[in-house]
This record gives structure tokens, sequence and C-alpha cells, in this order.
């Protein structure tokens, strides 16, 4: 689905009342979600919310949860543009896993696994699930990714240890700048005073 008029975005406080009414016809816990309402990423059409998908980040793991539709004949359509969105996000936030528990056959074509024990013993505790098996979408190496972030926070510490010993050169340059003009300051003030005392001895009485 592609219109000159399509948008796919966050969720702002102005799409509340949709997605309220949108969730309250999926039976879903609205009053849960409106707190949590900055999750969603919506497609809107001609100024029209149709649809909207929730994405629940904890540490480097990402729930897509709670996914509802204006018009379910275009479902699979607006699906497909969250979906897109939710990859990026889940690229820009360096998520290892997705998480979810959708049963719409289109869910069946994204690569979702139904999750065994070992990867489901990953699962965040913080996210709630209903009754229905988990699948994930593993999106990288976790081993890689620690690696590549060990490999980053150590470049920032040599970076931040190159930063302090600059200031502190640059201290200790400064340190001596202002001897160096404490010193000068001294040695106009003792010429000054020497010159003051030799022109007093020569003014005539």
């Amino acid at each position: 689905m592609t219109t000159p008029n399509q948008q796919v975005r966050r969720a702002t406080i102005d799409d509340l009342p949709t997605l309220i009414s949108l969730w309250k016809e999926e039976g879903l816990s609205w009053e849960t979600l409106e707190k949590r309402f900055k999750e969603f990423q919506v497609v809107e059409v001609d100024g029209q919310l149709v649809g909207a998908l929730g994405l629940e980040i904890v540490g480097r793991d990402g729930r897509l949860h709670s996914e509802v539709f204006a018009y379910p004949e275009i479902a699979d359509d607006v699906r497909e543009l969250l979906w897109e969105r939710a990859q990026v996000l889940a690229k820009n936030h360096g998520l290892v896993r997705l998480w979810g528990q959708f049963t719409a056959p289109y869910w069946n074509r994204s690569s979702f696994d139904y999750a065994p024990t070992e990867v489901l013993s990953k699962l965040p505790s913080q996210f709630a699930g209903d009754p229905h098996p988990w699948r994930f979408l593993q999106l990288r190496d976790e081993s890689a990714s620690t690696m590549s972030f060990e490999k980053e926070f150590a470049v920032f510490k040599e970076m931040e240890k190159q930063r302090t010993a600059r200031i502190h050169q640059q201290a200790k340059v400064l340190r001596i700048f202002a001897g160096l003009v404490v010193l000068a300051v001294c040695g106009l003030l003792v010429f000054w005073v020497l010159a003051w005392f030799k022109a007093r001895h020569q003014i005539p009485r």
C-alpha cells in the first residue's frame, strides 16, 4: 500500500482518541496501553490513522505487541509498513532479538520462529504476554554484539584518557604561563619602583 498522503511515524498524544477506540475494539487493555502510547508506531493515510503496532524495548530485546487496524481488509498492507518501520527502529536501537506472539498468517512469512527452551530463557521478564507461544527473530549474533560493545567502550575509554591527558597538559601550560605573567608583573613593579626612586633623587631641590 503506497499512497501520496501516507505516513509511518511514532504515535503522538493527538493519536490517543483513535488508538483507544481501536484498542477497545480489539479487546486490549487500553488503560495500560494509554500510558505507553509512545511505544506505538502508526500508519496515517490521508490524515486518518489506519493501523498501529507497539514496540517495547528492554535492553537489547524488543517485543512487538498490540497491533490494531481500522480496516481489516488492508491489515496486511498496513502490517508491511509497520514491520518495515519496526526493523529500522530495532536496528537503530542495536537490538539483538525481536519477540512476538501474533497469530495472524502474515507473521508466518516474516521469518519469526517459535522459540525453543534455550532461547526462551533469554526472554526478558518484563515482557508480559498472553498464552500464545512466543516467537522470535534473531537480528544479529549476540556474542558479536557484545564484542562490538566492548570494543566501542574500549575506544571510548581511550578517547577519554587522551582527552584527560590533553586537559592536564593544557592546565600545566596555563600554570606556567600564569607564573611567567606574575614574574613579568613583579619585574615591572620593581622596575617602576626603582625608576620612581631614581627619578625622585634626580629632581632638583
